[in-house]
């Protein structure tokens, strides 16, 4: 069958492994209200504390795994990373490079792992946490396998890139919170206290009712690499993940989820619909779309839009824009009257602000330094499950416009849908189809 056949039917239940067993996903963010104020600021640690050496491990030496890791040595005192894995080789060594060069850190050969399974040997390396920085389509296992060897996690963004996936995650977050185990994931929005700041500003009723969201990220687009005549399906996939579905899970999941995360947070609950579109025009590899325009609906009759778009040469641009009954909320920093007139913005530093309150610290390191902190006051974190309903809303949006039918959270939550081979071996990956996925019906010419 080839993908111009595919229905919605067929994106929700092409699986190749089994499902786990479901599980509801609870809505993170209560909706009591909390004590109004002028200036709610969050009052967050701009280090961790003091403690005994936590030992990292890290699980994909890419461009954000290292960056991810050089966050993890900035911040606090007493932390070490110790283990690197990754299936290339290359990875593991430019990786040692930059931590040498920029941190003076040298990890021992003997704590390089290669190959497919060099996550469970950096997990067994005797390290306190592990760091889930690969192609997201491999997280779900490598939290599994973390978490039952009761390892603390920090886990980029998706966390899958299916509901198979999803699904395990959730498993896996709530066998982390029965063993006391800090989970912390690569939204980083919600460390962001410019962000947390304005959250608390609408919680409290400041736009009032909230009564719609206009999301939208347009960028330029990705990296990519062409197939080289040495290299196999495998690494050819690999090497150019961000181009891949079932690598990624689309723009609209790896890299869209960050909005879309924010809406998530400031509704407060999760679409229980999607419509929407996408197509592709300029993309030169792999199988992903160039734009998604997505439509979600809520209980209550809610709508919000949410776009994204990767093409070179247009103008490009980020709205987190929170509408309500009194008001409109900027999600970075601004509350705006019903006619568009600001009439509160978040202090920049940058702009000469000096009252430390107001300081934003680098949320890529303020992460960190939650997760540190939750580990040596034994008081843990766990935030997965946000994460999951993210990865859920934009999955659910993906299928929406690869398909161009509404789709259900029930149904996205109920799917056995799993994207991915069954096995992982440099060679051919013949189940995998390079076909770009299209909406509705060919015309006919009659």
């Amino acid at each position: 069958m080839s993908v111009k056949d595919l229905d919605r039917r067929s994106f929700l239940t092409k699986a190749t492994v089994g499902t786990l067993g479901m599980a509801t996903v609870l809505v993170a963010c209560s909706s009591e209200k909390t004590k109004k104020s002028e200036d709610i600021v969050p009052d967050l640690l701009e280090q961790a504390p003091d403690g005994k050496v936590l030992k990292a491990g890290l699980v994909g030496c890419g461009g954000r795994g290292t960056g991810a890791v050089i966050n993890f040595l900035d911040a606090g005192p007493n932390l070490q990373v110790v283990a690197l894995g990754d299936v290339f080789q290359d990875k593991i060594d430019n990786c040692r490079e930059q931590l040498k060069k920029e941190r003076g850190v040298e990890i021992a050969d003997e704590n390089c792992f290669l190959g497919f399974d060099a996550y469970q040997k950096v997990i067994d390396s005797g390290v306190d946490l592990v760091l889930l920085c690969t192609p997201p389509h491999f997280r779900p296992v490598h939290v599994e396998a973390a978490i039952n060897a009761r390892k603390h996690v920090f886990m980029e963004k998706p966390c899958a890139v299916d509901p198979v996936g999803a699904r395990s995650v959730l498993a896996s977050s709530k066998k982390a919170e029965a063993l006391e185990l800090s989970m912390v994931s690569g939204t980083i929005r919600r460390v962001q206290k410019d962000y947390m700041t304005t959250a608390l500003k609408v919680k409290n009723g400041d736009i009032g009712e909230i009564v719609g969201a206009n999301i939208i990220r347009n960028g330029g687009a990705l990296w990519h690499r062409r197939r080289q005549p040495e290299r196999t399906d495998m690494e050819f996939m690999l090497r150019n993940w961000v181009n891949h579905c079932w690598l990624s899970g689309d723009h609209i999941a790896e890299q869209f989820i960050h909005e879309i995360d924010v809406m998530n947070w400031f509704l407060g609950e999760n679409p229980k619909k999607a419509i929407g579109y996408g197509g592709r025009q300029r993309r030169l590899t792999g199988d992903l779309y160039d734009f998604f325009s997505i439509e979600y609906e809520y209980e209550n009759g809610m709508r919000t839009h949410c776009a994204s778009r990767q093409i070179n040469g247009c103008t490009n641009g980020k709205v987190e824009r929170i509408v309500g009954t009194k008001g409109i909320a900027i999600a970075s920093g601004h509350i705006l009257d019903t006619q568009g007139n600001e009439i509160w913005t978040y202090p920049k530093w940058e702009e000469g602000v000096t009252d430390p309150k107001w300081k934003v610290t680098n949320p890529f390191v303020q992460e960190h330094i939650n997760l540190v902190t939750a580990i040596r006051t034994g008081k843990a974190v766990n935030d997965a499950e946000a994460q999951v309903n993210s990865t859920i809303t934009a999955i659910m949006g993906r299928i929406a416009a690869y398909t161009g039918k509404e789709v259900t959270w029930d149904e996205v939550m109920n799917s056995d849908l799993y994207l991915g081979p069954k096995t992982y071996a440099f060679g051919p990956v013949a189940e995998i189809s390079s076909e770009v996925p299209l909406a509705g019906e060919a015309n006919k010419l009659s």
